[in-house]
């Protein structure tokens, strides 16, 4: 931390740098844009299809959930990108298992939809 940036004068700055980040995701990374337009679709949806604030929690969690893991994997393909371009293995590795990641989260967010639709439509 900085000297002089504490308080509420940190969480100012903290707030800046976070809006910041999320710019350069949506400026730079087609993905987390195509995710992010699906999340705000998907928001409305969450509140028409659950019955409870807990399944508004599970199925508005899930979106953001794919989108923090989205703003994780850019982060590591930014460093990696950043060291050199050429190819290494693992800087290969490094990519690939941010991929992963953010295929995990999609399939949580696919199970959790899935489920409660199922649940609302047929249960």
């Amino acid at each position: 931390m900085k000297p002089g940036h504490t308080g509420w004068r940190h969480l100012i700055h903290s707030t800046r740098y976070s809006i910041k980040g999320l710019n350069a995701a949506f400026h730079n990374e087609a993905a987390f844009r195509q995710e992010l337009g699906l999340c705000l679709v998907m928001v409305p949806l969450a509140i028409w299809l659950g019955h409870s604030p807990v399944e508004w929690i599970l199925l508005i969690g899930s979106c953001l959930l794919v989108l923090i893991v989205e703003l994780l994997n850019t982060a590591v393909e930014a460093v990696v990108d950043r060291i050199g371009p050429e190819r290494h293995e693992l800087s290969g590795r490094a990519k690939d298992i941010g991929s992963a990641a953010v295929m995990l989260a999609l399939m949580i967010a696919g199970m959790t939809w899935g489920l409660l639709a199922w649940q609302r439509f047929f249960g």
